[in-house]
């Protein structure tokens, strides 16, 4: 196991299309833990332009594509830092386009994850670390909204329902958006100490969650640890046709609107 002592350079991916919570919420402890730690942190992206959170604008329903921000990589996928011990993979969009999208981020964490001491995915993050072939017969979880859509897209890997956040190795997966904090809280208590982590939660005035089995939204959501193939073929498509579904290009979108009516129903 790495110690504090074997962390100093610290990098994230973007893509188009990246949650932006995804990413902060799993930064910002760790910018309160650099005032006592020295860090190098990089941005690493497909090139050094602005990379946006904003989705396609063919996509309806969900995210406004006027709505998002951007963030200025460091360095590309093709000229990344000497050295990263530590990676960090936002979720975003991707289950609303191709996978192959996603292709020149695979290929980089692929590559990376070999000369890496610790990485972890946020919500479907864990997705492109499925893709890479780095969770093959790993224990993980994702976000629970796209529960369906991701074992039906990653079989390999022995997938976590309810879970706030899960270990493996030195491979760890949170489960969806803000959970990344949770998530990333439980690695600086396991790397630095509890002080440290309590420290920088009570700074950004957060109270964490720190049993990993915490997870209301898997109950949310109804999912369940992965069945076999064909069982989750017809749970997707399912899912797929029920009437709360939008589909766009041919992939599960499931609206901001029908999730709180959903909700409401359930309440009521």
């Amino acid at each position: 196991m790495a110690t504090a002592a074997d962390i100093a350079h610290i990098a994230c991916v973007v893509y188009p299309g990246y949650d932006a919570l995804d990413l902060a919420g799993a930064l910002e402890p760790l910018a309160m833990l650099s005032s006592s730690v020295p860090f190098e942190f990089y941005v690493v992206g497909p090139s050094l332009e602005p990379v946006t959170t904003k989705v396609n604008a063919s996509v309806v329903k969900t995210v406004s594509p006027s709505f998002g921000q951007s963030i200025v990589p460091t360095h590309t996928y093709d000229n990344p830092p000497e050295k990263i011990d530590f990676l960090i993979i936002p979720g975003g969009m991707m289950f609303l386009d191709p996978i192959e999208r996603q292709q020149p981020t695979i290929d980089f964490v692929k590559k990376t994850y070999p000369k890496v001491k610790y990485v972890l995915s946020v919500c479907t993050g864990s997705v492109i670390l499925a893709q890479a072939g780095i969770l093959d017969g790993k224990r993980a979880t994702s976000n629970k909204a796209c529960w369906a859509w991701v074992m039906e897209n990653c079989p390999n890997v022995n997938w976590v329902a309810k879970a706030r956040w899960v270990v493996d190795g030195n491979v760890w997966t949170t489960s969806g958006v803000a959970a990344g904090m949770d998530g990333m809280f439980a690695w600086i208590t396991q790397i630095y100490g509890e002080a440290a982590a309590t420290v920088a939660a009570n700074v950004i005035e957060y109270d964490r969650h720190t049993d990993a089995s915490w997870d209301p939204f898997s109950d949310a959501w109804r999912t369940t640890d992965p069945r076999p193939q064909e069982e989750r073929t017809a749970q997707v498509h399912g899912v797929m046709n029920a009437p709360h579904v939008s589909i766009v290009n041919h992939r599960l979108c499931i609206t901001m609107e029908t999730r709180a009516d959903m909700h409401l129903a359930e309440a009521s």
